[in-house]
């Protein structure tokens, strides 16, 4: 069975995300965070059929927020590496 992991920028992506939005409007940081975590759910059945955007790393574009998801997998884990607005120019590539 797979797992996902999620490396520590890609915390601090998400962190950043729930804190913009908790700026606009009370509460809509975790509805930001449940949102993007239910994206993240779905690789465990949809991992690897997203566009190849750069490099190996596929993106998954989130429902419902104007953010990627940045991803590799392999056999046993699918592994989160960013997660950015696709709003602003991205801060790709990073040193994983």
């Amino acid at each position: 069975m797979k797992k996902i992991e999620i490396s520590l920028p890609a915390e601090q992506d998400l962190s950043d995300g729930a804190t913009f939005y908790n700026n606009i409007e009370r509460g809509l940081g975790s509805y930001f965070l449940d949102s993007l975590f239910s994206d993240i759910d779905s690789l465990l059945i949809y991992a690897g059929i997203h566009e190849i955007y750069y490099k190996r790393y596929y993106r998954l574009l989130s429902k419902r927020f104007p953010f990627a998801i940045y991803y590799t997998t392999s056999i046993d884990v699918i592994y989160i590496h960013a997660v950015l607005d696709t709003r602003s120019k991205p801060a790709w590539p990073r040193d994983n």
